[in-house]
């Protein structure tokens, strides 16, 4: 039984989740329209250059939800994924995953999108088991606007497997992984199967270079 890692953004989803979630938050009135939309898309192409602050960038995404009640963030969420998300799922992600299910392999996300943002995603596509950079909550599950542990971003993403593969006996014999940016380069670089879907133009050349195959769910 083999790994099968997938990216979420831009890779399952035709769209980048953290992003829109920004997006969501502005049109909402829940903050400042004009100066959310310009911060958000500032850090969307510092992460598209590979040059994301991701500490800095999660203050940011998570600062509308500090000390909000949990099931008010749980009706945002829920319009959110009506809104947003279930448009642009990509079928041929989700066969994908299905394939490697009915195979017999452990899927997985990994990604650097918060989990408050990517874990009902991770449900509706079907996957138990999802990494991504976790917000730190209080007694009460509200969300202080901090992060714990380790970011899923880049190296993180490998740093994080490692513990999960640890804490779970397992390893990446026979594992697949499925990407579509140049800032997983690490973790490609790591699985027995390496899978560029519909990648960036740096992850693309790097992709043709190693002669990792190139696909696309789109």
């Amino acid at each position: 039984m083999a790994l099968a890692i997938f990216d979420l953004d831009n890779t399952l989803l035709a769209g980048d989740s953290d992003h829109l979630w920004g997006v969501f938050v502005a049109e909402k009135g829940i903050v400042d329209p004009e100066e959310h939309r310009r911060i958000n898309d500032r850090f969307y192409e510092d992460y598209c250059r590979g040059e994301l602050d991701i500490h800095a960038y999660q203050r940011f995404a998570l600062a509308p939800l500090v000390g909000r009640d949990p099931q008010e963030l749980a009706r945002w969420h829920e319009a959110f994924m009506r809104q947003y998300i279930e448009p642009i799922i990509l079928p041929r992600g989700v066969e994908a995953i299905e394939a490697h299910k009915a195979k017999g392999d452990t899927v997985m996300i990994i990604t650097a999108t918060n989990t408050f943002v990517t874990a009902p995603i991770a449900r509706r596509l079907g996957v138990d088991i999802l990494l991504g950079t976790e917000p730190e909550q209080d007694e009460q599950g509200r969300y202080t606007g901090e992060i714990v542990g380790i970011p899923t971003f880049q190296e993180g993403k490998v740093r994080r497997l490692e513990q999960w593969m640890a804490d779970n006996g397992a390893d990446l014999s026979g594992s697949w992984f499925y990407s579509d940016s140049h800032n997983d380069i690490p973790l490609l670089e790591r699985v027995d199967n390496p899978v560029a879907v519909d990648p960036d133009d740096t992850l693309r050349a790097h992709a043709e270079r190693k002669g990792w195959p190139v696909t696309s769910f789109r």
